[in-house]
């Protein structure tokens, strides 16, 4: 039975800072109700943790319901960082917990970048580039996910705020050594920030946080970029580096071919040995590229290369503001379920999906 718009739906949106909590009505563009927690949900064995994030989602939805005066929850949308590799515990358990709690019966588990791509694309084809801490590329036709890096700071997230802060402060201890690549600007800023050059691998190895850590630092490199030729090259290889994304995910028209980035569907070996500007080259349609998340608020220093990049390497790409975020997304899932009108691929990690009719 479909939902019409005058039912209410919540969406979560889980990250690393912490979880928010929107309820509003099912219909486009209808206002929401927010709470935000700042305790982000453990990971454990099992991964994410089902009982931590219920914990403090149930309290947080009974909250909104008296808010708002809504009886009911038609819908639930939650993304979460890390769903596609440790949502195994959600899977299993959020379900019947929230039948149980609110009578739920149309769930949407979606990893961060797929409700990342609905807040900002909505339910059209094209292309997300999300970056923070990280990067991670999503496309879809709508037939099926194409996915590119998003690996860790350590494998990938090329381009992202950590990637740019480690090498600024790549940068700035070749200008201690006095190796060619450094830059006394970096150095002067890296110093300021966490003292004394030498002591820095001692405060940073041991850390945590250690991507958190880095990513602090690519402000600086996009300050110093205007007038220190090393900073501004890390933001143009960061540029480039998004773009190479971008493109290896923009929907091609070309069915079936997988190329070289991860195509969460089908996947054609043929394409496997395609270089991205061979892929690009084959596009029958223009693409649009949304760009998304905390990174891009460095602002000129790195969108103008960006800009750029693409320009050069997909001129099929038409570059779009993002019309929302990832909490913006979840609820555009919640009430796409709501109404029966998702449109956005079902994966059994990317976007898991069950309803009424599944029980």
């Amino acid at each position: 039975m479909t939902a019409g718009g005058d039912a209410w739906v919540l969406g979560v949106d889980s990250g690393g800072s912490g979880v928010r909590f929107a309820l509003g009505r099912a219909e486009a563009g209808a206002p929401a109700e927010v709470l935000a927690s700042d305790e982000p949900v453990r990971t454990g064995p099992a991964g994410i943790d089902a009982g931590h994030l219920l914990g403090q989602l149930v309290p947080a939805a009974l909250e909104l319901l008296v808010r708002t005066g809504a009886d009911r929850v038609a819908a639930v949308a939650v993304g979460a960082a890390g769903m596609a590799s440790l949502g195994d515990d959600l899977r299993a358990k959020l379900p019947a917990a929230l039948a149980g709690a609110f009578g739920v019966r149309r769930l949407a588990l979606a990893a961060d970048a797929v409700t990342a791509y609905a807040g900002a694309l909505g339910q059209r084809p094209g292309a997300v580039v999300a970056a923070g801490t990280g990067m991670i590329a999503l496309g879809t036709d709508l037939t099926r996910w194409r996915r590119a890096d998003g690996w860790g700071h350590l494998l990938g997230d090329c381009g992202g705020g950590a990637w740019i802060g480690r090498a600024g402060l790549e940068a700035a201890m070749r200008a201690h050594d006095g190796r060619r690549g450094g830059s006394a600007a970096l150095r002067e800023r890296a110093e300021a920030l966490f003292g004394p050059a030498p002591e820095l691998p001692g405060l940073l190895y041991p850390r945590t946080d250690r991507p958190a850590v880095l990513a602090s630092f690519a402000p600086e490199v996009a300050r110093c970029a205007a007038s220190d030729a090393v900073a501004a090259s890390i933001l143009r290889e960061a540029a480039r580096n998004i773009a190479d994304s971008a493109a290896a995910v923009c929907p091609d028209g070309s069915a079936g071919r997988g190329g070289g980035h991860t195509a969460l569907g089908l996947f054609d070996p043929d394409g496997a040995n395609k270089t991205v500007g061979e892929r690009v080259s084959e596009s029958v349609s223009e693409c649009e590229v949304a760009l998304t998340g905390g990174l891009f608020h460095l602002g000129d220093p790195l969108l103008v290369p960006v800009r750029e990049e693409l320009a050069a390497l997909l001129p099929s790409a038409r570059t779009v503001p993002a019309a929302g975020d990832p909490l913006a997304g979840a609820l555009l899932i919640a009430s796409a379920l709501a109404r029966e009108e998702l449109r956005l691929p079902h994966h059994p990690r990317m976007l898991w999906v069950t309803t009424e009719q599944d029980t």
